[in-house]
């Protein structure tokens, strides 16, 4: 089947994008309104951007009623956020601040979570999560009230006992149990089942290897 996305439903879109596009990880985003209110939302229209400078990118969509989700305007006003990684003895915690809170609500006294305070940033960073990039905004882009934030990482924590050897960046990815968004409303997933393969050699190499074999 093909699907004309310039003449699609916005809704039939984001059907088709969720469905395919898998899995995604969970960006679980503190912040702080300009009022100095918490909130912690989930997002999974997200993922790492580049890494000179350190980019994080979320997509924020509209809420239900097409005004701007609490986080994204958070983000615009302050100016800083953290993303805490969704460790699958959090999901339930993190379903939970998904939840349509009004502006006035703090999701994560809501949902019981204790937080740590971050170095550079006000938001704090969620205690249970094992990763957590405190960002600065970088780039901002608004659409119709809806926020794709390019965020620069500032500074990043990981758990000790998440870590192969700290003096060569090694990280126990699979100790670290996340959870990824996958297809319908409430699916997700682990890496629990995972395969390995090398990456190609240099073109050079492969032709030379290619001319060997012939």
């Amino acid at each position: 089947m093909d699907f004309d996305f310039e003449t699609l439903a916005a809704d039939d879109r984001y059907k088709l994008l969720t469905s395919t596009i898998v899995p995604r990880p969970i960006a679980w985003v503190t912040t702080l309104s300009k009022n100095g209110v918490r909130n912690a939302a989930p997002f999974s229209f997200f993922n790492a951007m580049s890494r000179d400078p350190a980019l994080l990118a979320i997509g924020i969509m509209a809420d239900g009623d097409g005004s701007m989700k609490d986080t994204a305007r958070n983000i615009i006003d302050t100016r800083e956020f953290v993303v805490n990684l969704v460790p699958r003895v959090a999901a339930e915690a993190m379903n939970l601040t998904s939840i349509d809170a009004p502006p006035e609500v703090d999701e994560l006294a809501l949902s019981g979570l204790d937080t740590l305070p971050s170095f550079k940033v006000k938001p704090e960073r969620i205690a249970i999560s094992p990763v957590s990039f405190e960002c600065r905004l970088h780039t901002p882009i608004e659409l119709s009230n809806q926020l794709i934030a390019l965020g620069e990482v500032v500074q990043m924590y990981i758990a000790d006992s998440m870590m192969l050897d700290s003096a060569k960046h090694y990280v126990d990815t699979p100790k670290l149990d996340l959870i990824s968004r996958l297809h319908g409303r409430g699916m997700y997933g682990t890496a629990a089942i995972a395969f390995q393969m090398p990456r190609p050699v240099t073109y050079a190499e492969f032709k030379k290897d290619e001319k060997a074999r012939d």
